[in-house]
């Protein structure tokens, strides 16, 4: 007996939030509508790029442009974007965003900073 498969019901969203996480090594951009629901991704390993190339600006600003297409295809127009991250493709997977068709209502920088830090080790005594 054949198992029952899940009809996919594809939504439409005006508004949509980008997640950018910058490596130093790779660029991950993911794509989710309002409730935080993952709707599409790339990354520049998935358009190509392997090694030292996956860590360059233009591989994530191709990454961003490939979510971009995703976005206007799902409808939506204007996105919220949260970069976390000190890599090298911040700034450009940003422009690729606006390149590809897409409003940036907002650029937030959600990067952990460290106060106070770790317990330092203890004294060495000879």
């Amino acid at each position: 007996m054949a198992k029952p498969t899940k009809k996919k019901i594809r939504k439409s969203f005006d508004h949509g939030i980008v997640n950018i996480r910058a490596n130093y090594n790779n660029t991950i951009v993911t794509l989710s509508d309002p409730e935080g629901n993952v709707v599409g991704w790339s990354s520049p390993g998935a358009n190509g790029y392997k090694g030292a190339r996956q860590a360059t600006p233009y591989a994530g600003q191709i990454s961003a442009e490939k979510v971009a297409e995703k976005a206007l295809a799902l409808g939506m127009k204007t996105v919220e974007v949260y970069v976390k991250g000190m890599g090298p493709g911040r700034d450009q997977t940003v422009r690729g965003l606006m390149n590809g068709g897409l409003e940036v209502l907002s650029i937030s920088d959600r990067t952990r900073v460290p106060h106070g830090g770790c317990r330092s080790c203890r004294i060495r005594k000879v």
